[in-house]
């Protein structure tokens, strides 16, 4: 974990913090004494959570340059990047051979350029404090599950661009993370009218990600149900 250097408390960034795993992130961050800026698409949700849990709410949608820019001026020093906001895209899920390419253009727009822009703002702050980096990930990057050509190739862009982050930012810890499927707004979107109610809900895979600030592995691609194992 990072070093309390003087006093000062380590500084996350998370996005997507208004509900599900961002959510119950920036909730365990915040537990643990970090301070946390956090953002998302709805104000109203955003500000609630902010309230509740103790964190900056900056409101917007991280495909905008202009918030993107208000993110990074608002994180001067930064030990931690969670790139967790992401869209779903059209549902119900559609084949590849029908997906409208507008609405993919718009899945690569949030998922793939929007973080990576990101971290491409944010990385001389994060590598003047040999921070940490995580992208959040989906089994759907590496499994062909029909209906999931979209949103999981997405994800297998970003896995890719997370990997060269790590070999070319060696003092920085660099994670790609999967974290299951999980009882979100998102996952309910991609099963309309289906019960998910059987999913684990997101503060379940918390702990596997607490293991990678403590433990510092190599960066990489990690499961957070094998990080979990011995969390």
């Amino acid at each position: 974990m990072v070093a309390l250097g003087g006093g000062t408390m380590p500084t996350a960034l998370v996005t997507g913090a208004s509900a599900g795993l961002g959510r119950a992130l920036a909730a365990a961050l915040v537990s643990r004494q970090w301070t946390v800026v956090g953002d998302g698409r709805d104000a109203a949700a955003l500000s609630a959570a902010a309230e509740e849990i103790g964190f900056t709410a900056i409101p917007g949608d991280v495909a905008d340059p202009r918030h993107r820019a208000s993110l990074a001026g608002a994180c001067p020093s930064l030990d931690l990047l969670v790139n967790n906001a992401s869209s779903l895209g059209v549902s119900p899920l559609p084949l590849l051979g029908s997906y409208p390419l507008a609405e993919l253009e718009n899945v690569y727009r949030v998922n793939v350029f929007a973080p990576l822009a990101l971290t491409q703002l944010l990385l001389p702050a994060l590598t003047a404090s040999r921070g940490t980096l995580i992208d959040i990930s989906s089994d759907a990057a590496v499994e062909p599950y029909e209906g999931w050509g979209g949103y999981g190739s997405a994800k297998a862009a970003l896995d890719q661009l997370t990997a060269v982050l790590g070999a070319e930012n060696p003092d920085l810890a660099v994670y790609a993370v999967d974290p299951g499927d999980l009882r979100t707004a998102m996952h309910q979107r991609a099963f309309p009218g289906e019960d998910i109610s059987d999913r684990p809900l997101p503060s379940s895979v918390v702990p596997g990600f607490l293991r990678l600030l403590d433990e510092r592995p190599p960066s990489g691609r990690y499961r957070a149900a094998d990080l979990l194992v011995t969390a």
